[in-house]
């Protein structure tokens, strides 16, 4: 059970993931995703220049211990670039696990607490009524909750809402450069209530709604969006505000009942400790491809279940495969879960490189059977769709000042 081998592979079959690959001196290998989005090579050099060899010999069996050892052992603790290294390894190490033990790792973490994972989808339109329209084809497929995000009137681009510019290499034109958004919070008001209220006449109360804000709203910015969306029932608003400041939810939940979530650019525990401890937010979004991996994130949920604070996994589609299947893995076990985001299985291309048996029916996702992780990495495959450098947008206010994307 020796690690003989750690591949790192960057592909862009639409989106750059990093794939990190263990491989045991019986053959045995496992898979982790390492993508952090806009910053993937400094993710690749960190692992190949400073983790990786410290890996080598060493026995996988050990997951606790090489957690410890990344995480505790670098000195430099935390931060995006560290966690995203540490979280493939340790997926990696979990699959492995789970392959030599013959059982998917959801038996390995302690069984299944339910039969399928709830998802929500992704509703969005250049204006209300095509968000409506997209919505109406997700209900129409079984889904039973949707984010809505609809373009702001006045805004050249708003966030979640591409239009015709499919990726973020079209919003970037022919500079692999930032591409830069705008941003009134007077013209968001202006449109956001309408949004819900059009919903909920032509949807009614049997589907769940959600909402993304993307911290684009100060503490009582986000307090006055919450009192004017309760009577809507929403599900959750999403990343009403940055966060940095943990104490900055009391403002917003002092002021409005709305559920509150948040935590897909979270790293550690330690950026959701007091949020969860002060029952300030009602769903943790964290990752585990930025979180830790496996290991960490099962340590957030059980400590949010103690406060009353549910899962509710980052699925974006800069996360990989692997990470949606880790996900899936977590969530089928989860005791408080809430619900997974999903964007889908991935494109022609993606499933050319990943491959996987996740089932999605009617807005439920049900877990691999396959030992381990259940996923398979074709590197042939990848080869053919080298890495292109992006950038996600920055955002600036109407008078030119730097904004929260």
């Amino acid at each position: 059970m020796k690690i003989k081998e750690i591949r790192v592979f960057i592909c862009n079959p639409g989106r750059n993931f990093i794939t990190v690959k263990v491989i045991l001196d019986s053959g045995i290998y496992g898979l982790g995703d390492a993508t952090v989005n806009g910053r993937e090579m400094a993710v690749v050099t960190y692992l190949e220049e400073h983790v990786v060899p410290c890996l080598i010999g060493r026995n996988a069996h050990d997951i606790e211990d090489i957690w410890q050892y990344l995480y505790k052992g670098v000195y430099w603790r935390k931060g995006p670039i560290n966690m995203a290294a540490i979280s493939a390894i340790d997926m990696a190490l979990w699959d492995i696990k789970g392959k030599v033990a013959g059982l998917p790792v959801y038996q390995l973490l302690g069984g299944q607490s339910r039969s399928g994972v709830s998802l929500y989808a992704h509703a969005h339109g250049e204006n209300i009524g095509d968000t409506l329209d997209m919505a109406d084809k997700h209900i129409r497929q079984g889904f039973k909750a949707i984010r809505l995000q609809s373009a702001v009137p006045g805004l050249k681009v708003t966030y979640g809402v591409l239009g015709d510019r499919k990726d973020y290499y079209k919003l970037q034109g022919n500079r692999p450069l930032p591409p830069e958004d705008d941003w009134s919070t007077q013209k968001y008001f202006n449109m956001i209530e309408e949004l819900f209220f059009q919903a909920r006449e032509r949807f009614g109360n049997d589907v769940h709604l959600m909402h993304d804000v993307h911290s684009r709203l100060t503490p009582i910015e986000s307090a006055r969006l919450g009192q004017l969306l309760e009577k809507y029932n929403l599900f959750f608003l999403e990343d009403a505000s940055i966060a940095e400041n943990q104490d900055s939810y009391k403002v917003i939940r002092q002021h409005t009942t709305i559920p509150l979530a948040i935590g897909e650019t979270y790293n550690t525990i330690w950026d959701c400790k007091d949020l969860i401890q002060n029952q300030l937010i009602d769903y943790i979004r964290v990752a585990a491809s930025h979180a830790g991996g496996i290991t960490a994130f099962r340590r957030i949920a059980d400590f949010a279940d103690v406060y009353n604070v549910k899962t509710a996994p980052h699925g974006a589609p800069d996360l990989s495969p692997i990470c949606f299947a880790a996900h899936i893995h977590l969530d089928t076990w989860t005791p408080n879960f809430g619900i997974q985001e999903f964007v889908g299985l991935g494109n022609k291309q993606s499933k050319e490189i990943f491959q996987h048996d996740i089932q999605v029916k009617d807005g439920i996702a049900h877990v691999s059977d396959a030992p381990g992780l259940g996923v398979e990495f074709d590197e042939s495959a990848a080869r053919e769709y080298p890495y292109k450098r992006s950038y996600l947008p920055v955002c600036r206010l109407e008078d030119g000042t730097l904004w929260n994307w």
